[in-house]
């Protein structure tokens, strides 16, 4: 299924749906804060199952007390509704 990437009209209206996320290049950002490592691992974990029931994956970094989600589609070159629709069910994870 080929996807459209969106204008930046298009990424600025998506943007209001979602909380504390943010554009960068062509990437959507978004860092969270945990009490300890085993609360960030476990919610890297269900987003992990996540992406995979989605097929998108985001690129994750996470550490003691955090974890960041950079989401893009790369054979767009950009960003498409399929990186905010998984970016509204990571936030449903927290």
């Amino acid at each position: 299924m080929a996807r459209k990437k969106l204008t930046e009209a298009e990424i600025e209206t998506a943007l209001t749906d979602l909380n504390d996320w943010k554009i960068e290049g062509v990437n959507l950002k978004r860092r969270f804060e945990f009490e300890n490592f085993a609360e960030a691992l476990e919610f890297v974990n269900r987003v992990g199952a996540v992406a995979e029931r989605r097929d998108h994956h985001p690129d994750i970094s996470f550490g003691w007390g955090y974890a960041e989600f950079s989401i893009t589609t790369h054979d767009t070159g950009g960003l498409t509704q399929n990186d905010f629709d998984l970016a509204n069910e990571i936030e449903g994870e927290e």
